[in-house]
C-alpha cells in the first residue's frame, strides 16, 4: 500500500473562491533563523514533519545531521521523514540507498532510552516485508513508550504487506478515529480560522468648536445689554419712581431664572434634534469595491440581515435601523481606516454593535435617548415662569419709566435677545463635549469588554500541529470507508493517492511560513488495486467534522494516459489526469499564495504547501501509471528487490540479540 498523499486541490467540479484569508503571523514553529543551531534545526524538522511535510521535515533533519547533530531520536525521526506514508517497494532506488546509508551508519541499538527503542522496532518492521504473523506489530510495538508507539503507526501504517499492513493499518485508523476529535475539535477548530482581532476603539469625541459668528454675536449683545442696562438704570434712578425699578427688578429676576435653565432647556432640544438626525437621516456611499471599507460594508450587510429581532419583520428591521447602520458603518471606518487592518479583524465588534442595536431594539431602548433628553416639566415652567416674568418686568417698565426708560427698556430686551441667543449656542458646544466625552468613555468600555470576551473565546485556538492531525485523521478514515465500501484490504492495495483542496466560500488560514488550512474541502481519492483504479470524490467539511461522498469511478490502468501539473508555483496550479477515453479529470491543484508576512519567501511557501498536500508523492504514484501502467507495479518490486536484500543484512547485525 502507498503512501497517503495530499494535495491542496479541489475535485473537477468545484469551484474555488475564498471567503477569508487569515495569516498567524505571531507563530514561527516553522521558521528557522540563519544563526540557528542544529539542534534547533532538527526540532523545526520535527514540527514540519508533524504539520505532515515529509519531504521538508526530511531537508531539515538532515541538515542537522550533517552539521554534526545526530542522536538516536534523530535518527529516529530520520527514517520517519524518509519513509512516510510509503510503502518500501514505492521508495524507488534514491530512497532505499538513503535507507541503505542511514542504517550503514547506525551502531549496535542497545540501552532503553525510549529512542532507541522505537528506532529499534522501525528497523524490526522495516526487515518484516512479507511476514504472515500480524502479531509481530503487537510484539515490536507493544512494549514502546506512547510517544514513539503513536508516531509509528501514524507515519507508518502502510510500510509493510500482506497481514502485517493490515494489522498496522488497522491500528493506525484506531488512532486515527480517537485522535480525529480529541483536543474538543468541535468547539476549537473554528478559532483557527479567525483573524487576530483589532483593539477596540471608539470615535474620539470632537473638540468643542465656537462659531465665530456666534461668538460675535454674544459679545456685541454682551456689550449692548450692559450699556442698555446702564442707561436704563440712570434714567430709572433720575425719574425716582419705585414701579419701574421693581419692574426692572422683576424682569432681571426672571432673566436670571430663564438663563439659568434655558440653557439646560436649549442643550436638551438640539442634542435631541442630533440624535435623530443620526437615527433616520443617512446618504449611503458606494465604496470602492476592494479595501477596508467596503468589506466592513459587507460586515454590517452581512450581521443586520442575520441579527433580526424576534417578532421583527426583516425588512422593516433593515429600513429603520438604516441610519444607525450608516452611522455605524462610517464610524467604524474612520476608526480604523488609517491602520493596515483587515475588515475581518473588526468583525468582532460589527457584530457587538449589531447585536447591540437588536438587544435595544427588543427591549424598545433605541429611542431611549428623547427620554434621558426630555426637558422636565419643572425646568420647563421656571422658563416660561422667566419669560413672564421679563415680560411683565418689562411692560411694567415701559408703562411706568417714561419716553427714555421705555425705549432703554426695549434696547435692553433687544440686546438680551442677542447675547441669549449666541450664549445659548456656545453653551451647548461646550455642554456637546462633556456629554460626547461621556458616550465615548460608555462606548468605549462596553467595546472593550466585548473585546475581552472576543479574545476568551479565540484563546482556545488550535496549534498548526493539531489541525494537521485532524485533517490526517479526516483522510485516514475516509481512505479507509472507501476501502471497506470495495470490500478491500490494506494489503490488497497497491497504492493510493489523496488530492484534497479548498471547496466555494471557504475560509483559509496558515501561521508564518507554514501551508494554507480549509473550513472545507473537496476530496480526489486514487485506490490503485491489481484490478485498476478506484476514484472517489467527496466533499470533507473540516469545520464540523462531517464527509459526503459526491462521486465513484472505476478505469482500468491503461486507461490513464498521461497526468501533468499546470501553473505557475506561486500562483494557482491545476492538476491534470487524462483519461484514454473520457474527459480529462481537472482539479485545482493550489491557490495563490496571497499575502505573506515579514521574512516569507512566496517560493517557499508553496513548497511547504505542495509538500503538506502531498502532491510530489501523488505524482510519483500517478505518472507511473500514466508511463507504465500495470507494469509499473511488477517493476517496482523488481527495482527494489536487491536492495531490500541488502538492507535487511545491514539491519539485522543492528537489532539482533535483543
Amino acid at each position: 500500500m502507498t503512501s497517503e498523499a495530499y494535495t491542496n486541490v479541489a475535485s473537477g467540479d468545484a469551484e474555488i473562491g475564498v471567503q477569508a484569508n487569515v495569516v498567524h503571523g505571531d507563530i514561527t514553529v516553522y521558521q528557522v533563523a540563519p544563526d540557528a543551531s542544529p539542534q534547533a534545526v532538527f526540532r523545526v524538522g520535527v514540527n514540519r514533519l508533524n504539520a505532515r511535510m515529509p519531504d521538508e521535515a526530511r531537508h531539515l533533519i538532515e541538515t542537522a545531521v550533517a552539521r554534526g547533530y545526530e542522536t538516536d531520536e534523530v535518527r529516529f525521526y530520520r527514517l520517519l521523514a524518509l519513509l512516510s506514508g510509503r510503502t518500501l517497494r514505492q521508495l524507488g532506488n534514491d530512497g532505499l540507498d538513503s535507507l541503505a546509508a542511514i542504517c550503514a551508519r547506525l551502531t549496535r541499538l542497545d540501552g532503553g532510552d525510549p529512542w532507541t527503542a522505537g528506532l529499534r522496532a522501525v528497523l524490526a518492521l522495516v526487515t518484516s516485508l512479507g511476514a504472515a504473523d500480524s502479531a509481530l506489530v503487537d510484539k515490536e510495538l507493544g512494549g514502546l513508550p506512547q510517544i514513539q508507539r503513536d508516531l509509528i503507526v501514524d507515519h507508518l501504517a502502510v510500510l509493510l504487506e500482506g497481514p502485517v499492513e493490515d494489522e498496522m493499518w488497522r491500528q493506525s485508523v484506531q488512532l486515527a478515529a480517537g485522535r480525529r476529535t480529541a483536543g474538543d475539535r468541535a468547539a476549537r477548530v473554528w478559532t483557527f480560522f479567525q483573524p487576530v482581532p483589532a483593539g477596540p476603539r471608539a470615535r474620539i469625541p470632537r473638540p468643542a468648536v465656537y462659531q465665530r459668528d456666534d461668538v460675535l454675536w454674544t459679545v456685541f449683545g454682551l456689550f449692548a445689554l450692559v450699556f442698555t442696562v446702564g442707561n436704563l438704570i440712570s434714567a430709572l434712578i433720575r425719574r425716582g419712581d419705585a414701579a419701574p425699578v421693581l419692574g426692572f427688578l422683576i424682569a432681571m429676576a426672571g432673566t436670571a431664572a430663564f438663563v439659568r435653565y434655558g440653557s439646560d432647556w436649549h442643550f436638551r432640544r438640539q442634542r435631541t434634534r442630533l440624535k435623530d438626525q443620526e437615527l433616520h437621516s443617512w446618504a449611503h456611499q458606494e465604496a470602492p469595491p476592494q479595501g477596508f471599507a467596503r468589506g466592513v460594508d459587507r460586515l454590517f450587510t452581512r450581521y443586520f440581515d442575520r441579527y433580526v429581532p424576534r417578532g421583527t419583520d426583516p425588512t422593516a428591521w433593515i429600513t429603520n435601523t438604516a441610519g444607525i447602520r450608516q452611522r455605524l458603518r462610517d464610524e467604524v471606518v474612520e476608526i480604523y481606516r488609517e491602520e493596515r487592518i483587515g475588515a475581518d479583524q473588526v468583525a468582532w465588534l460589527v457584530r457587538y454593535l449589531v447585536s447591540d442595536v437588536r438587544l435595544r431594539w427588543e427591549r424598545a431602548t433605541l429611542l431611549s435617548y428623547r427620554e434621558e433628553l426630555r426637558t422636565s416639566a419643572r425646568v420647563k415652567l421656571i422658563c416660561l415662569a422667566g419669560v413672564a416674568a421679563i415680560v411683565g418686568g418689562g411692560l411694567l417698565v415701559v408703562a411706568t419709566a417714561g419716553g427714555a426708560g421705555a425705549l432703554n427698556g426695549v434696547l435692553v430686551v433687544v440686546a438680551g435677545w442677542v447675547a441669549l441667543r449666541g450664549a445659548f449656542r456656545l453653551d451647548s458646544e461646550r455642554r456637546r463635549v462633556g456629554a460626547d466625552e461621556a458616550e465615548y468613555q460608555a462606548a468605549f468600555s462596553d467595546r472593550q469588554a466585548a473585546y475581552h470576551r472576543w479574545v476568551r473565546k479565540l484563546s482556545v485556538k488550535p496549534s498548526d500541529r493539531e489541525m494537521a492531525d485532524w485533517l490526517e485523521s479526516d483522510r485516514r478514515l475516509m481512505v479507509d470507508e472507501a476501502m471497506r465500501h470495495y470490500r478491500i484490504n490494506a494489503s490488497q492495495i497497491i497504492a493510493h493517492a489523496v488530492i484534497e483542496g479548498p471547496a466555494s466560500g471557504v475560509r483559509r488560514a496558515r501561521v508564518k511560513h507554514g501551508p494554507w488550512r480549509y473550513s472545507r474541502y473537496q476530496i480526489v481519492l486514487f485506490l490503485l488495486t491489481k484490478d485498476g483504479v478506484r476514484q472517489v470524490n467527496a466533499h470533507l467539511d473540516f469545520e464540523h467534522i462531517s464527509e459526503q461522498t459526491t462521486q465513484r469511478l472505476n478505469y482500468r490502468f491503461d486507461a490513464v494516459a498521461a497526468v501533468r501539473i499546470d501553473g505557475i508555483a506561486t500562483q494557482r496550479q491545476t492538476f491534470e489526469l487524462t483519461l484514454v477515453n473520457g474527459a480529462p479529470i481537472l482539479v485545482p491543484v493550489t491557490d495563490a499564495i496571497g499575502e505573506i508576512e515579514a521574512g516569507e519567501d512566496p517560493m517557499k511557501l508553496s513548497r511547504v504547501s505542495l509538500d503538506a498536500s502531498g502532491l510530489p508523492r501523488t505524482l510519483e504514484v500517478l505518472e507511473g501509471i500514466a508511463a507504465e501502467g500495470k507494469e509499473w507495479i511488477i517493476h517496482q518490486r523488481e527495482r527494489s528487490a536487491t536492495h531490500l536484500a541488502d538492507l535487511r543484512h545491514i539491519v539485522r547485525d543492528l537489532i539482533s540479540e535483543r
